[in-house]
């Protein structure tokens, strides 16, 4: 039994189905998880006394979710549990420059480009819109495939764990091209469809980020963030086009857990699970 970490620290779109990838049925029987977050906060001393009660749940492995990987909070953090000597993946939406240098530390990391930043600004951000933001990201990320290349990368480290070999920790920078090919779409239409989802969403970051710290006029921070979350909803809309086609051509990839943790592979939606 192997026991995974989650230590959540802020939000990114990722975070919330990070670990039910796993175990999508709650019947696996080769894992245990546990995870700790801060919420939205993601101050150093909050990352550091979760870090420390993540470590007394004594894991074999841990990723740190968080947003900008390179801010003190999710640095503080990895640093006490990778100082512990347990294996460490930290899996953000940036800064990609970081990749390097985490795995010069013995740090894994995932990029995940499409996970974008959210329209932060108290004009136009409420707890509305930041659940249907986050929605829109999750479905993109969902269909376009980057979920599925990162539980496939998770899964590949608990099995070396599970077989007594040293986890080969992932420098992993998830682009519109990785992401797709992982999708295993039939339908060239649909994989086009998802490639422009992932590509839209990844660009939203570009206005957020210029909304939430470079522009000071709060009317044009507010219609960009505006504009931001509406490329969001149409590269949802373009991800569940996609994901409309395969169905239609009855080609939809499902790669069900089995409860030993292999992953399973199907097509036809009337049709059993291979794999075992």
């Amino acid at each position: 039994m192997i026991r995974v970490g989650f230590l959540k620290l802020g939000n990114i779109a990722t975070a919330p189905m990070i670990e039910l990838l796993l175990d999508e049925r709650a019947e696996r029987e080769d894992i245990e998880v546990r995870v700790v977050t801060t919420g939205a906060n993601m101050s150093p001393e909050q990352a550091e006394e979760a870090a420390k009660t993540l470590l007394s749940l004594k894991p074999r492995i841990v990723l740190i979710t968080s947003p900008n990987a390179s801010t003190p909070g999710p640095k503080r953090a990895r640093e006490i549990i990778s100082g512990e000597g347990v294996p460490t993946v930290v899996v953000s939406d940036g800064p990609k420059k970081i990749v390097e240098s985490l795995a010069k530390k013995g740090i894994g990391c995932i990029i995940v480009e499409a996970d974008s930043m959210i329209g932060a600004r108290r004009e136009f951000l409420d707890p509305v819109e930041m659940a249907l933001f986050n929605s829109d990201v999750i479905k993109v990320l969902a269909v376009t495939g980057a979920y599925t290349l990162l539980f496939k990368t998770i899964d590949g480290l608990i099995t070396d764990l599970k077989e007594g070999r040293e986890p080969k920790l992932p420098s992993l920078v998830i682009n519109s091209a990785l992401a797709t090919e992982a999708a295993g779409f039939k339908n060239p239409y649909a994989k086009a469809k998802a490639y422009a989802a992932y590509e839209i969403a990844r660009r939203v970051s570009s206005l957020t980020t210029e909304a939430c710290f470079k522009v000071k006029e709060w009317e044009v921070y507010t219609s960009l963030c505006a504009a931001a979350h509406e490329m969001m909803r149409i590269a949802a809309s373009l991800a569940d086009e996609a994901r409309e086609i395969e169905k239609y051509g009855d080609s939809v990839l499902r790669m069900p857990h089995y409860d030993d943790g292999t992953i399973l592979v199907k097509r036809a939606l009337i049709e059993k699970p291979k794999g075992k």
